[in-house]
């Protein structure tokens, strides 16, 4: 099945399950995503709470992910999340393997195989280069880079630790050349996305400094300044 495609760079948004984003705050970002794409003609895709999915897609016109899925077909699956109810509320893709949800190499196989199967993208999470060389393998649509212990900070990963995002673009284009590579953790600022950009990325994976900034838009323009 034909997967989507994406115009890189990509600016992904984990809104994750903070205060500030859910339900009307998922809006509030979804609109200021929505007005900076536009303006700026850079792709800005947000992965929200899954209630949030259906009203994002269907009010913003943005690219949707969704931030974990089940490769479980529809039926007696009790609290899990199939890929077919992703996909019918608009979703076009899921992350997999972030730092705070973690899994198996088994399980991120599995994950990849049936989005790719369902026609839908997949946004695998590595923290160092060798795990990145064990994921283009299984051909995901992204890998995104995130050293753990920069998650969260001011200090992004294109700055403290340039080498490992060199490093993984590296090893993505010897195992699978289709593989594109983002760059997550500390990225706040136009500066950080347009180094990812030039150190051989297609874009970056971020949450705080935008969801939790008092105006997204203002946060999301700084990001896409220099692109």
């Amino acid at each position: 099945m034909k997967l989507p495609s994406l115009k890189p760079p990509l600016v992904l948004v984990n809104l994750k399950c903070y205060n500030e984003s859910i339900g009307p705050g998922a809006h509030r970002i979804g609109r200021a995503a929505s007005e900076v794409m536009e303006e700026s003609g850079v792709t800005i895709g947000l992965a929200p709470l899954y209630t949030d999915i259906h009203p994002i897609n269907r009010h913003y016109g943005i690219p949707v992910f969704a931030q974990h899925v089940d490769p479980v077909e529809p039926g007696a699956h009790t609290g899990r999340m199939p890929l077919a109810a992703i996909k019918s509320v608009g979703a076009i893709g899921s992350l997999v393997n972030h730092s705070e949800y973690r899994l198996t190499i088994a399980d991120i196989e599995k994950n990849v195989g049936a989005l790719k199967e369902a026609g839908l993208l997949s946004c695998v999470c590595s923290n160092n280069i060798a795990t990145t060389r064990a994921l283009a393998a299984l051909e995901p649509a992204y890998v995104a880079i995130e050293p753990p212990e920069l998650i969260g900070g001011k200090v992004s990963v294109s700055e403290a630790n340039p080498g490992i995002i060199t490093g993984s673009v590296e090893v993505v284009k010897e195992i699978n050349p289709s593989v594109r590579v983002l760059t997550g953790a500390g990225i706040h600022s136009g500066r950080c996305v347009k180094t990812a950009v030039d150190l051989g990325t297609d874009g970056v994976l971020l949450a705080s400094s935008v969801v939790k900034a008092e105006d997204p838009a203002e946060v999301l323009r700084d990001l896409v300044s220099l692109l």
